[in-house]
């Protein structure tokens, strides 16, 4: 059922994905129970390590995802076999060993041990949220996305050029080239934080957008049939938006650390501008979901596809939003309220693309058009289970985040920070049921792709 032999690749870095992924979530299970029972696990897994192993298995398996998404997507658009498949199976070897070595040497050595280890003194890089990985696997990160973008690039300068392949194209090359930051660690403590959201932000609210944009693009494009030109002419308008207010909506990071403050002017204003692209988005999806014209077996995947626009605006625009104005993040930056944007955002953003990407291809790479009818039940349900819980997340960490503020930092005599962590502590309790029911949808949609059951039927027009 594949056009290209090489597109079945992305098979591997598809279930490496899902594998990691739900690593990533039992961690969040820990932590949240870490939050409201403080030695749950302790001394053998101290909240410091299970957060650093829950986002960094975020960023690891989204890479993978993005990686398999490419991989099956391109050489379709460009109509020829990707350009080094065995370039492409070394790679995830690599990044697949140099990533579970990583997570292992988090859970196994002490940080400060692991550090001398990898010989961090030479390029320290080490110790900063997110960017924790050794400064020998950030190396590896680098290696396998150069080697990635050069097998990508090849497939694509030799072949048809489309809008999707040219503008998911940009997107990885710039995810290369922010992520060079992350080994520019000066002394200057402001310098420090200035440079770190140039990989922070300017991934997640930058070159990833585009990525996202493009695989949105060419999943609605399969399932609906509406004429590509109309397709591209979003794709066009929402990475015109998503980088124009994301590249200096950076600015809403540099309120408090130091900058000049025009910054806040440039922060709010274009911060402000941000949710735009998510509802063009939204608007999109929609729109060519209804403009169909092929009725496409896969109902999962133009499930996800629909979930996508809605959750990456709601999570990303309109709880971005919601803080990001100076004055407003004045009393809300570092509070459960940018965890609740942060769950959300991730979620309906990227999450949920790289799902969109998986549900469409994987039936096709196991030579089906679409999934049986009884695996597409059991994965819409899932589809339902996670969006719910994560709504729930969402508003349980809004919650805490709006009496933290108040107690904390707003009411006439503020409280300390662990007094007001008892206070808040049901929101605490409420948000791990709720992630309770994300894991349990995860389950069953790892189980459908397992379920048999009647083959839908597809007429080719």
């Amino acid at each position: 059922m594949m056009k290209y032999e090489s597109q079945g690749i992305a098979k591997m870095y598809f279930i490496a994905a899902i594998g990691l992924f739900l690593g990533q979530i039992l961690f969040g299970i820990i932590m949240g129970l870490q939050y409201v029972m403080g030695d749950f696990l302790f001394p053998e897994i101290p909240f410091n390590v299970a957060r650093m192993v829950h986002t960094n298995l975020l960023i690891v398996w989204l890479l993978f995802g993005f990686m398999g998404s490419a991989y099956f997507l391109v050489p379709e658009e460009a109509e020829r076999e990707l350009y080094a498949p065995w370039l492409a199976k070394l790679m995830f070897w690599i990044f697949l060993v140099a990533g579970v070595l990583t997570i292992l040497g988090y859970l196994l050595v002490p940080y400060a041990k692991l550090a001398e280890i990898t010989m961090n003194d030479l390029l320290p890089t080490m110790g900063r949220e997110f960017l924790e990985q050794p400064t020998i696997t950030k190396i590896g990160i680098v290696i396998v996305v150069l080697a990635f973008i050069f097998n990508i690039g090849m497939t694509v300068l030799s072949g048809r050029k489309t809008v999707i392949n040219l503008v998911l194209l940009t997107g990885l090359v710039g995810l290369a080239v922010f992520f060079l930051f992350s080994f520019y660690n000066p002394d200057n403590l402001v310098l420090d934080k200035y440079f770190w959201w140039f990989v922070v932000h300017l991934w997640v609210e930058g070159v990833w957008e585009l990525i996202m944009a493009s695989l949105l693009a060419y999943v609605l494009i399969k399932v609906t049939g509406v004429d590509r030109e109309v397709i591209e002419k979003w794709l066009y308008l929402i990475v015109g938006m998503a980088l124009i207010s994301g590249l200096i909506g950076t600015g809403h990071h540099f309120f408090w650390i130091g900058t000049p403050d025009y910054w806040q002017w440039l922060g709010s204003i274009f911060s402000a501008l941000e949710p735009i692209p998510f509802f063009m988005m939204t608007l999109f999806a929609f729109n060519v979901v209804n403009k169909r014209r092929r009725d496409h077996p896969n109902k999962a995947a133009v499930l996800w596809a629909l979930g996508t626009g809605v959750m990456a605006f709601l999570g990303a625009g309109v709880w971005g939003f919601l803080h990001t104005l100076a004055p407003i993040n004045f009393y809300t930056h570092g509070t459960q309220i940018t965890a609740a944007h942060g769950h959300m955002a991730f979620y309906g953003a990227y999450v949920m693309v790289v799902l969109t990407m998986i549900s469409y291809s994987m039936p096709i790479m196991r030579g089906q058009k679409a999934a049986n009818e009884r695996a597409q039940v059991f994965e819409m349900w899932s589809f339902w289970m996670m969006t719910v819980a994560m709504v729930f997340i969402t508003l349980f960490l809004t919650g805490a985040g709006i009496l933290q503020v108040y107690l904390q930092r707003y009411s006439e005599n503020p409280e300390s920070f662990m007094v007001v962590q008892d206070k808040v502590a049901m929101f605490y309790w409420m948000r791990e049921l709720a992630g309770l029911v994300f894991l349990a949808g995860l389950l069953l949609y790892i189980y459908s792709f397992f379920a048999k059951g009647k083959e839908v039927e597809f007429v080719e027009e």
